[in-house]
């Protein structure tokens, strides 16, 4: 991970020099960039003029090997870094996202950030650390010239302390995303169900409670739904409950309150089982574990920022094949909860780990919302392709927390809607309900399928579900989010947490 440091502001003798720039600030220079357009004799100001660099959210310009009076050693090259207008935290991210190519060929920079307010410096850092994410353990061949050699970026300010407390969260966070983006980025023939757990395991040592069930104790539970789905594999199934309990400090055995839940889907590879999945674009399949990715980097998260909340974490984690002992379509699985399932189609299998995960997290923890992350569906993508998640609640305040959150972190969420004519489409002849509905409104369906295993027998239980399939994965750069796993879920979840459960 990129080496960030704060530091007191000083010219530097090599590397890069970056001045963030506020729209109409780039003709009255302070600071350090007052000092290096000093020590030029004024030729930063005149190349900034001649670049037409007028400091707009977006705009940069780049001076190489400016050379500064006396002969003194200087920066390899400056960069100017436009901020638009306002400088908003959401425009800081993007600018540090948008500065990580601008730099990546010297091994060190230094931006220079005394304008900036504390919060601004440091969401800056933080979307040139999240865009400076790269998976690349299994290259073995690649050339020393296309690797990136930007190692340490210092931030001078004379706010150091409160820049360093603005940061320590984030960076928190950030490992959060970092961890869902390293799970979903890995090969399925290397993350299977038992590596899965055993990583999660490791996260122990960040203060988390983390207890792995096998089949063994799954069948004791009456999961049927989950078992039925990894049946085909020679991989063994495992669920894992994280807990964080933050309200009663650290490891604390007995939460001061009801915990805050989030349920993932954790297939490590899906082939569609019997009902298999085209050739083209399977080896993708290999993400449909990113939600339970993502509760696994939001778990690490809390852990990490030490936030005042107790909250669990459960991850269902499977593999999906084909075999002489898979599941097969027209098969009747009983779920946790005692209703039974007819399998129509045997690639709908996420909503079936989801339906034991989600009964047992509620009849355990009796928590005060569920939120479930899942790839569940290509319908989502059809509705809303990789702009949003899909979001379907039993409830408005909850909903609304989510989305508000989203927009806040730059994870978009749209909500869809729920109904009893989506839910009619479940009726099963022969059992229960079927585990599709078919193909008008499948992502409608699908949330239907699972809202069934939220028990509201006693009262109200407030639950979102969130369908990341078109929003975990991205196939270009995104401002804060190389090509890749995007991590999507983990500041999102953070930021609801943050900013209504603590305390």
């Amino acid at each position: 991970m990129l080496d960030i440091a704060f530091v007191k502001p000083a010219l530097p003798r090599h590397g890069a020099l970056v001045l963030p720039l506020a729209e109409g600030a780039e003709t009255a220079l302070t600071g350090l960039a007052q000092a290096i357009d000093a020590a030029t004799g004024g030729a930063v100001l005149k190349a900034l003029a001649a670049a037409g660099f007028k400091g707009r959210k977006g705009q940069s310009a780049t001076i190489w090997a400016p050379a500064l009076e006396g002969g003194a050693p200087g920066p390899a090259k400056l960069v100017a870094l436009g901020l638009g207008k306002e400088m908003t935290a959401e425009a800081a991210e993007a600018a540090g996202g948008a500065l990580l190519p601008l730099i990546s060929g010297e091994r060190e920079a230094v931006i220079a950030a005394e304008a900036l307010p504390a919060p601004i410096a440091a969401s800056l850092s933080l979307g040139l650390l999240l865009r400076s994410y790269r998976f690349d353990r299994y290259r073995t061949t690649e050339k020393e010239e296309d690797k990136p050699k930007l190692e340490r970026v210092s931030v001078a300010t004379d706010a150091a302390s409160a820049v360093k407390a603005a940061w320590a969260p984030m960076r928190a966070v950030a490992d959060g995303v970092f961890l869902a983006r390293d799970l979903v980025s890995e090969p399925p023939n290397v993350l299977n169900p038992s590596e899965f757990a055993d990583r999660l395991q490791a996260l122990e040592s960040h203060g988390l409670v983390v207890e792995v069930l096998g089949p063994k104790e799954m069948r004791k539970l009456g999961f049927g739904a989950l078992l039925g789905v990894a049946q085909g594999s020679a991989e063994e199934p495992r669920m894992v409950v994280m807990q964080w309990n933050g309200a009663t400090g650290g490891k604390a055995k007995k939460a001061a309150q009801k915990p805050v839940a989030f349920i993932g889907k954790g297939v490590t590879f899906d082939t569609g089982g019997i009902s298999i999945k085209p050739a083209a674009g399977m080896e993708d399949m290999k993400f449909d574990m990113a939600g339970a990715g993502a509760v696994a980097g939001v778990m690490l998260a809390l852990a990490g920022r030490r936030a005042k909340v107790d909250a669990v974490g459960l991850v269902g984690l499977v593999e999906n094949m084909p075999s002489g002992s898979a599941q097969r379509p027209g098969d009747v699985v009983k779920t946790a909860s005692g209703q039974t399932v007819e399998v129509i189609n045997t690639d709908a299998e996420g909503r079936l780990v989801l339906a034991d995960v989600i009964h047992y997290c509620q009849q355990r923890f009796a928590p005060r919302f569920m939120v479930d992350l899942a790839t569940l569906t290509g319908a989502i993508i059809i509705s809303l392709g990789h702009e949003h998640a899909g979001l379907f609640s039993n409830d408005d305040a909850l909903a609304q927390q989510l989305t508000a959150a989203g927009k806040t972190v730059g994870e978009a969420l749209w909500r869809m809607p729920l109904g009893e004519a989506y839910d009619k489409q479940l009726k099963s002849d022969i059992a229960d309900m079927k585990n599709v509905g078919g193909r008008p409104g499948g992502s409608i369906t699908a949330a239907h399928f699972i809202q069934r295993f939220v028990d509201t027998k006693d009262g109200p239980m407030p639950w979102a579900h969130l369908d990341i399939a078109g929003t975990a994965w991205t196939t270009k750069d995104l401002p804060t989010v190389p090509k890749g796993a995007t991590g999507f879920g983990v500041r999102l979840l953070d930021r609801l947490v943050a900013e209504h459960y603590e305390g």
